[in-house]
């Protein structure tokens, strides 16, 4: 969910007598916790929410992102292994023959190019998480998906 969805939905809310009721629950960026914090705290969820207590609500914050989650999760050569499987890596080793990219580490490469063509990050979200071994599921994307089986 992003910064303007979860704003939209907490208008929504306003609205609805108990909204503790309506099983909100999300993935967000720690550059995003803030304003996922304050959309909480305006639907009543809450007072200085930290990450403890956001994840008591069913908000769970990525270190970076998710895919920054998702690579770790997988390791640089799970990556590699997956953006084989999508054809994709010729246009990966083009990437990083890029002079900006050389001095980047092979994770930091991996997220760059993740993030730099419309859709990508969709195509390796679902390709990614495909790949990964069931014990290796980022710890914020296992919370959230044990908050939603729990409800």
């Amino acid at each position: 969910m992003t910064r303007t969805a979860l704003a939209r939905t907490v208008v929504l809310l306003e609205g609805v007598s108990d909204v503790a009721a309506a099983r909100l629950a999300g993935l967000c960026d720690a550059g995003e916790q803030r304003f996922f914090a304050r959309a909480l705290e305006r639907a009543g969820l809450g007072a200085d929410l930290d990450r403890e207590r956001m994840a008591s609500l069913g908000f769970f914050i990525c270190v970076a992102d998710l895919e920054d989650e998702l690579i770790r999760a997988l390791g640089t050569d799970g990556v590699d292994r997956v953006i084989e499987g999508q054809g994709q890596l010729h246009l990966l080793r083009t990437f990083r023959n890029q002079p900006f990219q050389r001095g980047r580490t092979p994770a930091q490469q991996l997220r760059r190019f993740i993030g730099t063509t419309a859709g990508r990050k969709e195509q390796y979200g679902r390709a990614l998480v495909d790949g990964l071994d069931l014990d290796r599921v980022p710890s914020p994307l296992s919370g959230l998906l044990a908050h939603v089986a729990a409800g």
